[in-house]
């Protein structure tokens, strides 16, 4: 099966500071991965690193089975949306059409035109002028009309009011059931995600922290709350992501293959923002332990 990001223990570093670390994937073709986590986790990074706009510094990366921008038909493979959603802003619509077609050999403009026209925008209206959710509709024409395999967006809802979100995902979800398209979408807003993604890679503190089929991880993550308590009696496959106690209760959110049948524990469902906010809280812990060791906190 082809891969739509293969990485293996793929590293990049600006001076000392790992942006991404150790990031081992092996994304399948044919879902919408959600790409979260906080500010500086390494998502622009990686998604940098795929389009092949930055270079290594350890490990290796191929993108639909092949390196990064290793050619022009490789890169047409490729539909990109940075994270500002860049125009030309003293450009027309249409001239960023021309230059669509002119850049790109499989240019669909009767897609292109179709979208300007269901999107009610104005061809010869200048990029500048278009509001922050148009300018991200016109990013993202001129990203499917490339015919892609594979669109990687990188935060492209981040500054859009909440019907302009609703509007830019409605269309990316017409785009996937049309066109067959991948997708990884980066994003903070996980709210977001569980509308249109199955398929979730969580990055903390520069490193994955957890990534696979959005339904598989649902089901095989609890939250346990029970009296408080030491967790010694959790079944050998259970892995514990998260935990807190109060004078008389202990609260465990934990991973585990197997079913949790200890009757003194209520077994609670999660959601997909209560499993990235663990595993983002265990990589900030994680962080924090290592300063101090380090010397690092006060």
């Amino acid at each position: 099966m082809t891969s739509a990001l293969l990485a293996v223990d793929l590293g990049k570093r600006y001076g000392r500071k790992w942006a991404l670390s150790g990031c081992t994937l092996d994304i399948p073709t044919g879902h919408v991965v959600g790409l979260v986590g906080p500010n500086g986790a390494g998502k622009t990074t990686l998604l940098h690193l795929a389009v092949g706009l930055l270079s290594p510094s350890s490990g290796s990366l191929m993108v639909l089975d092949e390196a990064p921008a290793s050619s022009a038909e490789q890169l047409g493979r490729i539909g990109f949306v940075a994270q500002d959603t860049p125009v030309f802003e003293n450009l027309s619509i249409a001239t960023h059409l021309q230059m669509g077609a002119a850049l790109n050999p499989k240019w669909d403009e009767q897609l292109a035109q179709q979208r300007i026209l269901e999107l009610g925008l104005d061809p010869n209206q200048r990029a500048g002028r278009l509001s922050g959710g148009q300018r991200a509709q016109l990013a993202l024409t001129l990203a499917i009309a490339k015919r892609p395999s594979l669109l990687l967006l990188d935060e492209p809802v981040a500054s859009l009011d909440p019907l302009a979100r609703r509007e830019f995902l409605a269309t990316l979800m017409e785009v996937v059931a049309e066109h067959e398209v991948s997708v990884i979408l980066s994003s903070h807003l996980v709210a977001d995600l569980e509308r249109v993604c199955d398929y979730v890679v969580v990055l903390a503190s520069a490193r994955v922290q957890v990534n696979g089929e959005i339904e598989n991880l649902l089901s095989t993550h609890h939250r346990l709350v029970g009296s408080r308590r030491d967790l010694d009696n959790l079944p050998e496959s259970a892995h514990v992501i998260e935990v807190s106690h109060t004078d008389r209760q202990t609260t465990a959110i934990v991973s585990s293959a197997d079913p949790i049948l200890d009757p003194s524990w209520s077994v609670e469902e999660m959601t997909l923002e209560d499993l990235v906010l663990a595993y983002m809280g265990q990589a900030e812990e994680q962080r924090r332990v290592l300063l101090r060791s380090n010397g690092g906190a006060k």
